[in-house]
């Protein structure tokens, strides 16, 4: 991991995601998290305001350090009992069926091998638990759709992995999630190509 992705990119990613719009949507998504709850690619940690009281325990785990130090402040600063390490969604190691609720934002765009990390998000879910997503990816429309397929292989690199057209529903779909509420939008005040949401939520069945 380079001086980017460890210096400069946390710093310039907090200050994108910290606008009003985005708040918005972590607040209304994470209304009804509950009980253990794992949050992968946690960033900044940008959400932890957002979480309610019915919240016993947050396990935060993301992979960038940089990240890390910032969540730290937010972290000190908190009333949930959060527990944060610097790890990928790639191995997680839990045991199976061991929370009752996983959290990804932003996230799923970033990982090398999305369809592992969902594999792992579904594995130490809990039977019948939820999985909350608020991801950007692929739209719908084919115009928007070209512009994400030329641009992904420079946004990598801007955004430290970062991928524009992914088909998030589609993908969790595929791991065996249903999902139980779906929402898709563009979100206010972000180019097309990086706006298009998928926000929502899926369970694992018993």
């Amino acid at each position: 991991m380079g001086l980017y992705s460890r210096f400069i990119f946390p710093h310039l990613l907090d200050r994108i995601l910290s606008g009003a719009n985005f708040h918005e949507i972590r607040h209304r998504l994470l209304a009804h998290v509950e009980g253990k709850t794992l949050e992968i690619g946690f960033g900044t940690g940008l959400n932890l305001n957002h979480y309610p009281a019915s919240v016993k325990q947050l396990t935060a785990i993301d992979v960038n350090p940089g990240m890390n130090r910032i969540a730290l402040r937010r972290i000190a600063g908190s009333q949930i009992n959060v527990q944060s390490s610097i790890l990928n969604g790639l191995s997680i190691p839990f045991e199976d069926s061991t929370f009752d609720c996983v959290v990804s934002t932003w996230t799923l765009c970033s990982i090398p091998d999305v369809r592992l990390a969902l594999q792992e998000i579904y594995r130490v879910l809990k039977p019948r638990g939820h999985f909350y997503f608020a991801e950007h990816g692929q739209s719908p429309d084919s115009v928007v759709r070209i512009w994400q397929d030329r641009l992904t292989p420079i946004q990598k690199v801007i955004g430290d992995g970062c991928h524009l057209n992914r088909p998030i529903a589609e993908l969790i779909r595929s791991l065996g999630f249903n999902i139980k509420d779906l929402e898709n939008f563009y979100m206010d005040n972000v180019p097309r190509i990086g706006g298009y949401l998928y926000f929502g939520s899926a369970t694992k069945p018993s």
